[in-house]
């Protein structure tokens, strides 16, 4: 049998960012540093992106769940 865990994550995110990173700040909290601006969907894409990267997991498994247009966010991480 299969448990699939979640779990939520808090992310500020810093756009228009020298370099792309992810910083954890504590057990549920981290800060994406995003060299994509807050246009298009574009920084939101790229967070994802590191976020799945970061968590080594596909990116389907992350979900933006608020803050879809603020820099404060909360993520749902979706392990197996």
């Amino acid at each position: 049998m299969r448990l699939l865990k979640n779990m939520l994550i808090k992310v500020k995110a810093i756009v228009l960012s020298k370099e792309d990173k992810v910083v954890k700040k504590n057990e549920d909290s981290f800060e994406v540093f995003v060299k994509a601006e807050a246009q298009r969907n574009m920084a939101n894409k790229r967070i994802i992106e590191l976020l799945a990267e970061y968590f080594n997991l596909p990116q389907y498994k992350v979900k933006i769940i608020k803050g879809f247009k603020e820099s404060n966010k909360i993520f749902n991480i979706k392990y197996e």
